[in-house]
């Protein structure tokens, strides 16, 4: 069976304390309870998140879907937002997980990255330099989202042509968000190649796409 490749950037600086990343944490496990009620994403899916904030932490490397075992997700109260350094793990991760074919190997569907922020990057150059290296790791679609009025739409398009913006990043905003977000995966996993994109569904109300 071919694996699908999941990635999760998700923010965890300290603006994120309190109420955003407890929503972030009952928003992901209501993604994943929805994810393993399809019994082909259950066969499918693996999934990694990456956390970053003044460290940047693998906190779940990838994992297939049925053996995915969600930690609770927790941030400082202060700091700064290092996406940069959380790009080059990435970019690493990606590197060394990736499965290409082979005689006695099906190769991995081609990868889906969501970055999920509420801020700006502290270390832009860094950014910036891994953004050609992202792009040439051939994902099927890189999902940016900027949660909340100190995000920065512009600085996530330098990324990917795909931003969404939420309007706050409280408990219902981000259901929302990740149930789209398990919509997405679910419509990847029956769609996507080794070599095609994948067409993503429309969003809800609730989350507005920048164009």
């Amino acid at each position: 069976m071919r694996r699908l490749p999941v990635y999760f950037l998700l923010d965890t600086s300290g603006s994120m304390y309190g109420e955003p990343i407890e929503a972030l944490n009952n928003a992901l496990r209501g993604m994943l309870s929805v994810l393993r009620t399809d019994p082909q994403t259950l066969e499918t899916l693996w999934l990694s998140i990456i956390t970053f904030n003044r460290e940047v932490t693998e906190l779940v490397p990838l994992t297939e879907l049925a053996d995915f075992q969600l930690p609770e997700i927790v941030c400082p109260q202060s700091g700064p937002t290092h996406t940069g350094h959380a790009l080059e793990m990435l970019y690493n991760k990606v590197k060394a997980d990736f499965r290409t074919g082979s005689a006695t190997q099906k190769g991995d569907w081609r990868p889906l990255l969501f970055l999920i922020t509420d801020g700006k990057p502290s270390d832009v150059s860094l950014y910036r330099s891994m953004i050609p290296q992202i792009k040439s790791l051939n994902f099927a679609a890189i999902v940016g989202c900027a949660a909340g009025y100190l995000s920065n739409d512009a600085m996530l398009l330098e990324l990917t042509d795909t931003v969404v913006h939420l309007e706050t990043a409280d408990s219902s905003t981000l259901k929302q968000f990740f149930r789209w977000v398990s919509d997405t995966i679910e419509h990847g996993n029956k769609s996507t190649g080794t070599s095609g994109n994948v067409n993503l569904p429309p969003p809800p109300g609730e989350i507005h796409l920048v164009i």
